[in-house]
């Protein structure tokens, strides 16, 4: 277990990228748009100093979450981030991702989510659902203004309606209650939440109205579990098993498999580099018995090379 621990710290994410098993696991679930996704992983890496100081295993754990729901995680689209915390890499559901759960369903006619400021809000009304206020989205608004609330609202197919509205003070008492990569317990949002307040209150909103009250589909089911939101202490692997016949619906990949994978080719290049540093041996001949030849399978003489393979000896 020790070693398994060191070859995680020891291995960067582009190195799990190469190797075969880790190819297999994102070709099982992508198909032939694995390679881009991967080197979209990469990518992202690259660029984010905090996402190369984690545990490799667990950034390779959350891109799979992102590609078993098939939502890019380039941060600048906002449907799925890869987020740092406490050591580990947790996968972070945008409120784009989850629209785009939604929309696959085919069972909504109208979903939406906006912000309000203070000049366009008029009331909301819990009891009725019944929000008014006059937008003006043409109005250039200085960064230091914020808004004064959120609002979701769908409709589904079947006539069934819902809306919520949350102030900027719910969204943000939610966000130090659960959310540990964005501030949980502190007065500063941090990471994602301090970049992108509003795409995260929006997503705030939205997952909660779409999850309470929309229909929930596997993915839909997937995305919430696998949340960074959701989490308590450790991330926990979500990825389903990629399967034709009851699509992504089993518990999925483990990071471990790949550990082990690595371990495995560790042990294998270390037996090779032992063989590649013996002397070479002479070349001996093998003795045929009369019941061999009699039989028909007498041996060809075999040479020992310096690089430790065997082949058969040629005249």
């Amino acid at each position: 277990m020790n070693n398994q621990v060191a070859n995680t710290q020891q291995i960067t994410v582009k190195q799990f990228v190469n190797m075969n098993s880790t190819k297999k696991r994102f070709e099982d679930v992508l198909g032939n748009r694995a390679p881009q996704f991967m080197s979209s992983l990469v990518s992202v890496v690259n660029s984010n100093q905090d996402l190369q100081q984690v545990e490799a295993a667990s950034v390779i754990n959350s891109a799979l979450v992102a590609a078993a729901l098939d939502l890019p995680i380039n941060p600048n689209f906002g449907y799925m981030y890869i987020v740092p915390y406490n050591g580990q890499a947790q996968p972070q559901m945008g409120y784009k991702g989850y629209i785009q759960l939604a929309q696959r369903s085919g069972q909504y006619r109208k979903i939406t989510v906006a912000e309000l400021y203070e000049d366009e809000f008029i009331s909301w009304d819990p009891l009725m659902e019944e929000l008014k206020y006059e937008a003006h989205r043409e109005k250039e608004r200085d960064e230091k203004e914020q808004p004064v609330g959120y609002f979701g609202h769908f409709e589904l197919l079947n006539g069934f309606q819902k809306t919520v509205y949350w102030t900027r003070q719910q969204v943000d008492n939610r966000r130090k209650r659960f959310s540990q990569a964005g501030g949980k317990n502190s007065d500063k949002p941090k990471g994602v939440w301090a970049k992108n307040y509003n795409a995260m209150a929006l997503k705030t909103v939205i997952k909660d109205l779409l999850t309470k009250w929309g229909p929930m589909t596997v993915d839909m089911q997937t995305a919430y579990g696998a949340d960074e939101e959701e989490y308590n202490e450790n991330p926990r692997d979500v990825t389903p098993v990629q399967d034709t016949a009851s699509a992504q619906s089993e518990e999925g990949y483990q990071t471990q498999d790949i550990l082990n994978s690595f371990d495995q080719a560790e042990k294998e290049k270390a037996t090779e580099e032992k063989k590649q540093t013996k002397k070479p041996a002479k070349a001996t001949k093998k003795n045929t018995s009369k019941g061999d030849q009699a039989n028909g399978t007498s041996e060809s003489q075999e040479e020992l090379f310096p690089d430790g393979t065997i082949t058969p000896h040629t005249k």
